[in-house]
């Protein structure tokens, strides 16, 4: 097959990722893997890029692994699995530490490892129609794509366990009571939605979100007065930026400010 797995187009300030093999699910397998690594990467290095949207074709947002890929060469399964998540697992870190903010945009059932990356969002934005099935268990896996980190705390220890290890089928309405996600929209309304608020990221100061991403991500493992240092610094490094001084001169002189992400 020649198609890819993953389309990166960069315009206006967002960088967007699409899942786009809709006719077989958007299965993660090797070369998803790869090419979301490659996205991810992409998206993080390129100035131009100030909001990340991450978005899917067809009929499911994503089915999960691929099960004929897993289920073609037992012996080197564990090796081919090594690879993929090296992969996998890269293009979240790049996703999750990168300054431009993530908004994923799920319009229909997410399976497996896409309910992690939907953990992983800063933002997650799902239709009413969209739906969330647990997946790994019911082939003796654990969750991969940071699910072990990231669903416990969007979601809270109990219900990740629920969801995962009962192998649970959420509805959108249900994601979103657990904490899941951001918002739940009707279903004509989501690509609006998520262009929008991708939108007003991509406006916003890029390089101060980047040190809110990170201290969000410290903030359960470092005492307090460690955390406390980390934000002293990240405030500090903020204060250097252009976006920074501009906008407190634009709030002095009692005007809108504005952001161009330096």
């Amino acid at each position: 097959m020649s198609e890819r797995a993953v389309r990166l187009e960069i315009g206006d300030g967002i960088g967007r990722i699409t899942l786009c093999q809709p006719a077989r699910g958007n299965p993660f397998d090797q070369r998803f893997c790869a090419e979301l690594c490659e996205a991810a990467i992409d998206c993080d290095e390129n100035p131009a890029v100030r909001a990340v949207l991450i978005r899917a074709e067809g009929k499911y947002f994503s089915v999960g692994a691929d099960l004929k890929w897993l289920g073609r060469e037992r012996e080197l399964l564990p090796r081919h699995l090594k690879a993929a998540t090296a992969d996998l697992h890269m293009a979240v870190s790049r996703l999750a530490r990168a300054d431009a903010p993530v908004v994923i945009a799920v319009h229909a059932l997410a399976t497996g490892g896409s309910v992690s990356l939907t953990a992983m969002a800063d933002f997650a934005i799902a239709a009413r129609s969209a739906s969330f099935y647990a997946a790994f268990n019911a082939i003796g896996f654990v969750s991969d794509s940071g699910g072990t980190w990231y669903l416990p705390r969007r979601v809270g220890s109990r219900k990740a366990a629920d969801f995962v290890m009962l192998n649970e089928h959420w509805t959108a309405e249900q994601a979103l009571g657990h904490g899941l996600l951001s918002r739940v929209v009707n279903d004509a309304d989501l690509e609006a939605e998520a262009e929008s608020l991708a939108r007003k990221l991509a406006d916003g100061p890029t390089r101060t979100y980047g040190e809110m991403k990170r201290l969000f991500l410290s903030s359960s493992e470092q005492p307090l007065e460690a955390q406390l240092e980390l934000e002293a610094r990240a405030i500090a490094r903020c204060a250097r930026t252009e976006d920074s001084w501009a906008a407190i001169q634009s709030v002095l002189a009692r005007e809108k400010p504005g952001f161009r992400g330096q």
